[in-house]
């Protein structure tokens, strides 16, 4: 059965190979052929680091489609990791790759070390707003929300509050 992935990438070193951050993601296109098929590609943005890092990061989004389950593409992405240099090490740190599995189309997915849909990813307007390029009407399991719908709730303009100061 053929499952449907959206992957989160993001790195903020150089490889000696690929080149720079943007370089490397485009790179990382290639390693995920070999787990299925690439659908669709966003755009490469900066963004700034999250934790401890202090370089800013590459980041971009991908529609997979693959003929295998949850918890055996994580373990061909972190496999890719590996391949492209992530040691593991302190959480948010520095990394020349990093691939997250944001939402498949089976729904909800947990085990250990796996949740799906990705814990953080509603909050993340580096990962929405990319998401929404590729996937915009993919609609999140808990929300019901789709990832276009998402991305505008964390993106909308707040009006100030305007109180008195006492």
């Amino acid at each position: 059965m053929t499952h449907t992935y959206l992957i989160a990438l993001g790195g903020n070193m150089r490889h000696a190979r690929y080149g720079g951050p943007g370089k490397v993601l485009a790179s990382a296109i290639d390693a995920l052929d070999s787990l299925g098929s690439v659908r669709a590609f966003s755009r490469i943005i900066g963004s700034a680091a999250i934790g401890p890092s202090q370089r800013r990061f590459a980041n971009a989004a991908l529609v997979l489609a693959a003929d295998i389950a949850p918890d055996r593409l994580l373990a061909g992405l972190k496999k890719i990791e590996r391949n492209f240099g992530k040691r593991g090490g302190q959480r948010w740190s520095a990394r020349v790759l990093d691939l997250d599995i944001i939402l498949w189309s089976g729904g909800i997915w947990a085990s250990p070390g796996l949740s799906i849909p990705h814990t953080c990813f509603r909050e993340r307007g580096f990962v929405l707003g990319l998401a929404a390029e590729i996937a915009p009407d993919w609609r999140d399991p808990i929300s019901s929300l789709s990832v276009r719908q998402l991305n505008a709730r964390l993106t909308k303009p707040r009006p100030i509050p305007s109180g008195r100061l006492r």
